[in-house]
């Protein structure tokens, strides 16, 4: 995965773990696509600040992350669904029993919402 979808997908995870500050520097950079001038502009601190407070961030996102493995788990889980959804509908296409149809279409579309 690229380190940007990963950092902000970690952000959505874990940002209220972090500090205000750091959750407002890193959705700025990696979300709103804020350039480190701008964010040190509205911050009125130095680039350098802006990039250490993003490093420190990250470090704790990923801290989290190995910790709790929540993203991992998340990811493990969408491609457990899939699969299940690939074999329902190899066993769909095998009945010919509308009830037995009925009943796979329902627990497919649950399963849909959980993907």
């Amino acid at each position: 995965m690229d380190k940007h979808v990963e950092v902000s997908v970690l952000l959505q995870i874990y940002g209220k773990l972090l500090t205000e500050k750091q959750y407002k520097v890193i959705n700025d950079y990696y979300n709103n696509d804020l350039s480190l001038s701008e964010i040190a502009e509205n911050l009125k601190i130095s680039r350098q600040g802006v990039r250490d407070i993003i490093l420190k961030g990250e470090d704790k996102l990923f801290e989290y992350e190995e910790k709790l493995a929540i993203m991992k788990k998340g990811q493990l889980q969408e491609k457990q669904i899939q699969i299940i959804l690939t074999q329902l509908d190899e066993i769909k296409e095998g009945s010919s029993d509308k009830k037995v149809e009925k009943i796979l279409n329902e627990i497919q579309k649950e399963l849909k919402v959980l993907a």
